[in-house]
Formats: C-alpha cells, sequence, structure tokens
C-alpha cells in the first residue's frame, strides 16, 4: 500500500480543542497531511469517512496482557474498539526481571496469575523465560510476539524485589546490597526503555501475604527513586488500598515525604475514591492529592470511568480472598471440579464459611450484600436463574453462604455468580477526567477474563458520557484516551491527528458505536491439552482502527495485522527540551 487518504471525516485531535472537517493523509507509518479537500496522489488508497469522528488511536492506560500477549496475539477484543497502545506492567507484577533460581521464577508467576486471574498453566508453557534482566526480556518480547496495539511497560518492584532477594522478599526488609542489586536491575530497564516503576501498596495474596514490595522500608525506596530520577520521562505508578484494608491515607502520606523535591511523575490508582462505600477515606485522600501537587509532587490520580463489577468463579477469581474471605477461597484453590463440590458440601466447611462471611469480609464486599448477586450464570441450566441469592436465600430459609453453595451444587460448579456495580459518583468521576493531570480509560483489560471484560470499556465515553448523557464533549472524551494519556506516558509521537505524528486512528461512526455485552470465548489454553474460556465482547465497531499506518480493523472485523510495537518513552533531556519546544 502506498499511503491513505481519510477523507471527509471530521477531526478530534486529541488535543481537546474542537473538532474540524478535515482530510488525514497517512504514509510510511506517518500521519503526513492534515487540511480540508485534499487530492489524491497516485496509488494511495481512500477511505471514506463521511459521517464519522476521526480520531487518534485510543491508548489503553492499565492492562495486564504481559502474559496473556503471548497465547492471545490477535488481543480480542481491542482492535475493534479503537485501541492502538496499551500500558502493561502495571500493579507491581511484571515478567521481569526474574531471580536465577526457578522455584523463585514460580513465584513471581504465581503472584501475577492470583492477582491478576490470569492461569497459571499458560504462563509457563507459553512464556520461554529466556530472559534474567528486564532489557533481555524486552528483547526476546520482540523477537517472539506480533500483536496488533503497540505496548509500553513498566518494570515491577515486586518483580525487582523477588529477582534481588529472592523468597525472602515475602519476610523482611532489604540489606544495603540487596537494595543495590534492585538499583542496577532497575537501571537496566530504564536504559532498555521502561516507563519507569510500577508498584503495590495494596494487596494481600490468598494465604493474606502482604506482596513483597508492601515489606520495603524507606531507604529501599529512596534508592529506588534516586535511579528513576535520573530518567527525566520516568514514572512511578502505584495503586493504593481504599478497597480493602482502607490504609490509602497512610499511603499517601508515606509517598509525599519520599517524592517531595523530587522530579519524578507519579501516577496513583486510587488516589481519588469515586465509589460509595470509599466515602469515608476520600477526605483524607483529597487532601493528600492537593498537598502534593503544592509541594511539587508530579502527581496523576487514576480514574476509572467503569464502577468495578465482577463474577464469582470457583475455576479462578480472587474475589472470595481480596473480600478477607480464605474459606470460599478453598474451594478456589482445589484442584479438580469433583473435589470443590465436595467441599462445598461439607458440613465443617459451610460451618466455616458461615463465620467468615458473617465476621471476616469486608461490609462492603458481595458476599455482605446478597441483594446485589445475581444468580445468571448456571452450567447446566438448572436454575433458578435471573434472581439475587438474597432472594433465593430467602426463599429457602438459609444462610447466604449455604444457598450459594446449594445453588452451585444445583447447577454445577463451573456456573458463575454475579455482582452488580458498586454506587459510584458520577460527577467526580467527570470532575476527574476533566481534570488536566489525571489518568482515564483505565481498564484492568487482559486481566481477570473469567470476572470481566475490561476490553471494550473504552467505548462508553463515547456511548453514555457523550452520546447519551452527554456530560462529556467527544472532545473531551477523546481527549482522555489520547493525547493526554501520550503526554502523560511521554509518549510524544502519538495521540494527535498532526502531521509528523505517528499513523495511530481510529475512525467511527458515533451513533454506530456500543459497548457490548460480555460474551464466552472457549480459546485460552488450559496447559492441559485443552480450552477454558474467557469473557470477551463484539466489536464497538470502529470504522477502522490503524496502528502505525497499518490497518487492525476494518469492514467490522479484525484484519489479521500485527504491526505494534514496543514503545519507549522519551528519556533524554535534550529530546525533552527540543520537542517542549516543538
Amino acid at each position: 500500500m502506498d499511503g491513505m487518504l481519510i477523507r471527509g471525516g471530521t477531526v478530534v485531535d486529541g488535543t481537546g480543542g474542537p473538532a474540524f472537517e478535515a482530510d488525514v493523509r497517512v504514509a510510511g507509518g506517518m500521519i503526513v497531511e492534515v487540511g480540508p479537500s485534499l487530492a489524491t496522489r497516485d496509488g494511495e488508497r481512500v477511505f471514506d469517512a463521511a459521517g464519522c469522528h476521526v480520531s487518534p488511536g485510543f491508548i489503553e492506560s492499565h492492562t495486564h496482557y504481559d502474559g496473556t500477549m503471548w497465547w492471545q496475539p490477535d488481543l480480542d477484543p481491542l482492535p475493534g474498539y479503537g485501541a492502538t497502545t496499551m500500558i502493561l506492567g502495571n500493579c507491581g507484577f511484571t515478567a521481569a526481571p526474574l531471580h536465577p533460581d526457578k522455584k523463585v521464577q514460580e513465584e513471581m508467576v504465581g503472584i501475577f496469575s492470583f492477582f491478576e486471574d490470569i492461569p497459571m498453566e499458560p504462563f509457563l508453557q507459553n512464556l520461554p523465560f529466556d530472559w534474567l534482566t528486564w532489557s533481555e526480556y524486552r528483547t526476546s518480547v520482540e523477537k517472539n510476539v506480533r500483536v496488533p496495539l503497540n505496548y509500553a511497560s513498566y518494570v515491577g518492584h515486586i518483580a525487582i524485589r523477588l529477582a534481588a532477594m529472592g523468597l525472602d522478599a515475602w519476610t523482611r526488609a532489604a540489606t544495603p546490597e540487596e537494595i543495590e542489586k534492585m538499583c542496577a536491575l532497575l537501571d537496566d530497564a530504564m536504559t532498555a526503555g521502561a516507563l519507569g516503576m510500577s508498584d503495590n501498596l495494596h494487596d494481600h495474596d490468598g494465604s493474606d501475604r502482604a506482596v513483597p514490595s508492601l515489606l520495603a522500608d524507606d531507604a529501599e525506596f529512596s534508592a529506588l527513586f534516586d535511579v528513576l530520577e535520573r530518567y527525566p520521562a520516568a514514572c512511578y505508578q502505584v495503586i493504593v488500598d481504599t478497597f480493602m484494608r482502607m490504609t490509602g491515607p497512610a499511603n499517601m502520606e508515606r509517598l509525599e515525604k519520599l517524592l517531595t523535591g523530587r522530579k519524578i511523575r507519579i501516577q496513583v490508582a486510587g488516589a481519588v475514591p469515586t465509589l460509595g462505600f470509599q466515602q469515608g477515606i476520600r477526605p483524607a485522600m483529597e487532601a493528600s492529592v492537593e498537598s502534593m501537587r503544592k509541594a511539587g509532587v508530579d502527581i496523576w490520580p487514576g480514574v476509572a470511568h467503569v464502577s468495578p463489577t465482577s463474577t464469582l468463579s470457583l475455576v479462578k477469581s480472587l474475589i472470595f480472598a481480596q473480600s478477607n474471605d480464605y474459606v470460599w477461597h478453598e474451594v478456589v484453590l482445589a484442584d479438580t471440579h469433583e473435589d470443590k463440590a465436595r467441599i462445598l458440601a461439607d458440613p465443617e466447611w459451610r460451618a466455616r464459611a458461615r463465620e467468615s462471611w458473617d465476621t471476616q469480609a469486608w461490609d462492603h464486599s458481595p458476599l455482605k450484600n446478597p441483594q446485589d448477586l445475581y444468580l445468571l450464570d448456571s452450567e447446566n441450566g438448572a436454575g433458578p436463574l435471573g434472581i439475587t441469592l438474597k432472594e433465593y436465600a430467602d426463599s429457602r430459609g438459609q444462610h447466604r453462604a449455604d444457598a450459594m453453595a446449594d445453588w452451585i451444587l444445583a447447577n454445577g460448579t463451573k456456573s458463575t455468580v454475579h455482582m452488580a456495580p458498586f454506587p459510584k459518583d458520577e460527577e467526580l468521576t467527570i470532575a476527574l477526567m476533566r481534570d488536566p493531570k489525571t489518568v482515564g480509560n483505565i481498564s484492568d483489560a487482559g486481566a481477570h477474563l473469567q470476572m470481566l471484560c475490561g476490553g471494550g470499556e473504552n467505548a462508553l465515553l463515547l456511548t453514555q458520557y457523550v452520546r447519551d448523557d452527554k456530560s462529556m464533549t467527544i472532545e473531551e472524551a477523546v481527549h482522555v484516551m489520547t493525547g493526554k494519556l501520550a503526554e502523560h506516558f511521554y509518549l510524544h509521537d502519538r495521540g494527535v491527528i498532526a502531521p509528523g505524528k505517528r499513523a495511530d486512528i481510529a475512525v467511527f461512526n458515533l451513533a454506530e458505536v456500543q459497548r457490548r455485552e460480555m460474551e464466552k470465548a472457549h480459546d485460552v489454553p488450559d496447559g492441559k491439552g485443552g480450552v477454558t474460556w474467557r469473557f470477551t465482547r463484539k466489536a464497538m465497531p470502529t470504522r477502522l482502527t490503524m496502528v502505525n499506518g497499518v490497518p487492525t480493523f476494518e469492514n467490522g472485523a479484525y484484519t489479521g495485522a500485527k504491526p505494534g510495537e514496543f514503545l519507549s518513552p522519551v528519556n533524554d533531556q535534550a529530546d525533552l527540551a527540543l520537542e517542549a519546544a516543538e
């Protein structure tokens, strides 16, 4: 192909500025011309965009495809939703660096598998693990993986800690020698083009162990921040706890002390809570954001426009453990469905389950709110279906834990129970998305594949917020997903429709697009020669999704093209100064 002229569309350029009528010329993977009534060149293909918006391709700002991309390289359903770049390595979970000991390597995979609900078997079977450092990991990915989206990645603090300390990373603070090893591993990643370091001040695993990064002392953090500060385009991404143990305010106070005076951009997932049950700590969190900004900390709160909702499954689910219920989590950990059924029927286990749901589960968890749990998905159709767990339990005069155990036994242990979305403050969500220094379009795509489908959630920004509620303009919604994110991640060669930018482009008709309902796809390798299922959804669809000048979605279908590249931020101070001047 000698290039493409996208003709007759309304350009929403990603800057947040007013839309305008123009044609967009693409050649050599770049946007080379934007203007009205451009003449066609010899050999150039013309794409009719009449009645459509032409925008930069959408950036998926928070994904966990680090493992999944190795065995699901089509990244379904992202191309049909206009996605052209995805950010990997969030929340401290990354596939590199690695410790030389295979047992420690499997521990890293186990952490990733548990917290992101990604099957461990395909992780171990499809990734070659022919690396120890992050730079070696990048070399392997670029050699072995071809996908339809661009991608950029953090290096995870949890992975760094395990690589430097081995299994001791779970139990203690690091020695000065171990901190020195961590700094060398981080420096290797930054030199090789990592976005920065991601971190986790939030999670406990299925055995209620705090993740290794929660054991890091201030000396460790300060040394790692010293490394990051040497890279002018480095970003520190961290998730703090505003969901379970509510340690977020203390996390923020600590981060302010550690980061004040440093030239490091920080992205905090959960910095400003929007869900109803989080409102008790919201004032303290907002005060911390304001205090950090006044102190000169370059903080960008992360904001999800979709309220969390999940599917409770006995096959692969961290919902029970993260609800502080480790009794039902025993069922998830059971190897076979026969074992799961046996546990569910055991009177002694049921007694412990009732006590756990009554006294241990968080008050806001689905286990304490059976009126928000829906019996929708039966393995064998036995039913009843379409009612809440509360209605089912009340009709039988049972405790809700016993009622759910009985329903699953009757319907099959592959059945799932679905949670209603948490109530969310929409005005606050919109205000956060309009804040010039926030990271939106957070979806968790690529993770929790039997709980949710993060891929395609971006469509709600165009449908619910722009077209239906009219609470945001098309220019605002596109800016949230494109130009603002490209600025945040220092990916300055894309995110805007303008000559000289990379040709990552989405063309869509606003009247046509929808966020489709989730459906099951049975295409995930189970590591035993068969497949298991994941949630996906049909395409939005875009009329055209283009990555580096190559169509990845067109005529209602994925094209099969895999032009994605491993992206790096601009980390040379002279280059940054030149870009700022331009």
